[in-house]
């Protein structure tokens, strides 16, 4: 009788236990995909990316001025129709409704980098912003018949980006890109591939800066 009900406790607790680890796990996984979404991503990079071009604090203007049309721009956009209803929440789980997307942040960059050429912006920032441009149209062209990952491209292209105009020593952020690869699977947005293959375009934004720079 001990035994037994000794084992019925201890499956009792395994039983339990599984339900509170997976919460724990998502909970985590919202955590980590919220605070390094592109948006966030981008405001931070783009800061470094400017004051690195510049090689001054008014880089840093540069700099948001960028992360406002390639991140928050686009957030606000996607902001908007949710409040429509067009979509349930930013992560826009149907990939046939993500074009729209992807033509604002185009027209975004676009605008945006034509009043840096006016303004005479630094050339790192302008040729960061030419490296962006690029990633988001491999990320529609893949989105029309494959849903790729754009956090992890973002997470993967900010990282790459910083790698290059400041040092090598910021490839070990990638560890950031890696958990946010990870959130997107965990959360049921992403398979795996498709994080690495977002993660991958992202990379390949420092081949646009280098021919750029």
């Amino acid at each position: 009788m001990t035994n037994s009900s000794t084992t019925g406790t201890g499956s009792n607790t395994c039983a339990g236990d599984a339900p509170a680890d997976t919460t724990r796990r998502t909970s985590v996984a919202r955590t980590v995909t919220d605070v390094l979404q592109p948006r966030n991503a981008l405001l931070a990079g783009m800061l470094g990316i400017g004051l690195a071009a510049a090689g001054e604090w008014s880089g840093l203007l540069w700099g948001f001025l960028g992360a406002l049309c390639a991140g928050l721009i686009p957030a606000g956009y996607i902001e908007w129709e949710r409040g429509r209803g067009t979509w349930g929440d930013r992560h826009v789980v149907d990939r046939t409704k993500r074009a729209p997307i992807f033509f604002v942040i185009l027209g975004s960059i676009g605008a945006g980098s034509v009043v840096m050429v006016l303004g005479n912006a630094p050339a790192g920032v302008l040729v960061a912003m030419l490296a962006l441009w690029v990633m988001t149209i491999g990320l529609l062209a893949v989105n029309t018949v494959w849903k790729i990952s754009v956090d992890s491209a973002v997470a993967s292209a900010v990282v790459s980006l910083l790698a290059v105009v400041h040092s090598p020593w910021w490839l070990a952020a990638y560890v950031l890109t890696v958990a946010v690869c990870w959130s997107r699977v965990a959360l049921g947005y992403h398979t795996l591939a498709q994080t690495v293959a977002g993660a991958g375009l992202g990379a390949a934004t420092t081949v646009a800066y280098a021919f750029g720079g």
